[in-house]
């Protein structure tokens, strides 16, 4: 079996599709999206592809070896993501070749569901939407993520934590006590600024607070972890295990890596795995399509030491316009009470329609999304 042809199907700056194909018939499919970033990513997949024609695609971890080694420079998000496209790709072509899900070729499964959350924002200037969050528990989730709305300063006012405070409080009187929640923070609090807001939240019992400092603050952590009892979750913006090593010696409970990010399935299974040692759990980072959330919930189906599976996809009512019409058996991913079936099918458990890929690539111009920033008063640059 060889590799006969790398495609890459750009459809909008947060949205690419890879495909690889091979000489027998057999094919895989890949999401390597870098948000915002979609034409680097088609170029990078382009000059891997150089390599990959010829190959043998059932050689993952020495395809994955070579790509993610093979250059003098490594590392990073433009590399990572789209090695982790190929990464998926070359799983599900293995699966769909032997003829099982690619969970039962990482050992197999050790639950029959995957718990899965979703987003309740929407409220400007506030921290999530008490609204949005009673209609996802009424929808069945058991877990729901917001986050702040606008720029934090480096330790803001006692005007902004008091609302902060308000805004978690209503949260968890919306939700309940039997739902979870987590707070994204997106890099947005500086080290004083989490060790003076976290403790006043501490007796709502977040599941998580996430990413509370900028990934290039990582080594600063852990003065964050042993400032609450608020278990921290990072790494959305961590590429490797050597990047999450530093974050799990530092006592992060929950470990968060990209699966269209951080080098693949092969990359973040490993990630799960070295995660277990320092006893903390996988939460992937999902705000994508369905290629990269099914790889997710490959690898949440076959690692022990898993919390619960990010989307961004309306899946409980399975709306057309939000990435599940570009599937022909989009009832896989059709939640019952909060949880996703392990999915049974070959490679990544998902059928594409290639057609309706197709259709949507980009042809114009791509709009290069909105700003990931904000403007102080001062003119200067504050982190979205």
């Amino acid at each position: 079996m060889k590799i006969t042809a790398v495609e890459t199907f750009v459809i909008t700056n947060r949205r690419i599709l890879l495909k690889i194909s091979t000489d027998t018939g057999h094919y895989g499919w890949g999401e390597p999206t870098l948000e915002g970033w979609a034409r680097p990513i088609e170029a990078i997949v382009a000059q891997m592809a150089d390599y990959l024609v010829g190959q043998d695609p059932r050689r993952i971890t020495h395809h994955w070896q070579v790509l993610a080694r093979g250059g003098f420079y490594r590392g990073g998000p433009l590399f990572g993501s789209a090695l982790a496209g190929i990464d998926q790709a070359l799983w599900d072509l293995k699966g769909r070749a032997l003829g099982v899900p690619i969970h039962e070729l990482l050992g197999g499964a050790v639950r029959s569901k995957i718990r899965i959350y979703a987003h309740a924002g929407g409220r400007p200037g506030h921290t999530g939407s008490p609204e949005r969050a009673r209609m996802l528990v009424e929808a069945g989730y058991t877990m729901i993520k917001v986050a702040p709305d606008g720029q934090v300063g480096f330790v803001d006012t006692a005007d902004y934590l008091d609302r902060f405070v308000a805004d978690v409080t209503e949260l968890r009187e919306a939700i309940g006590g039997a739902v979870d929640f987590g707070i994204d923070l997106h890099g947005r609090f500086s080290v004083p600024m989490s060790r003076r807001a976290l403790p006043l939240i501490e007796h709502l019992a977040p599941a998580f607070v996430e990413e509370p400092l900028r990934p290039e603050h990582s080594e600063l952590i852990g003065s964050v972890v042993d400032s609450t009892s608020i278990p921290i979750a990072t790494g959305e913006r961590l590429y490797t295990r050597t990047e999450f090593r530093a974050v799990l010696e530092a006592g992060v409970a929950v470990v968060q890596p990209d699966l269209s990010h951080a080098g693949g399935i092969s990359e973040s299974f490993r990630i799960a795995t070295q995660a277990e040692i320092y006893d903390a759990q996988l939460a992937p980072h999902c705000p994508l399509g369905p290629v990269a959330l099914a790889a997710c919930l490959q690898v949440d189906t076959a690692v022990p030491n898993f919390l619960a599976q990010e989307t961004v996809i309306e899946l409980h009512d399975q709306q057309p316009g939000r990435g599940l019409e570009l599937l022909t058996n989009p009832e896989v991913l059709a939640p019952v009470d909060g949880y996703l079936p392990v999915l049974t099918g070959p490679g990544l458990g998902i059928e594409i329609d290639e057609d309706a890929v197709r259709a949507q690539v980009a042809t114009e111009p791509l709009a290069p999304g909105s700003p990931t920033w904000f403007y102080p008063a001062d003119d200067s640059f504050a982190e979205w």
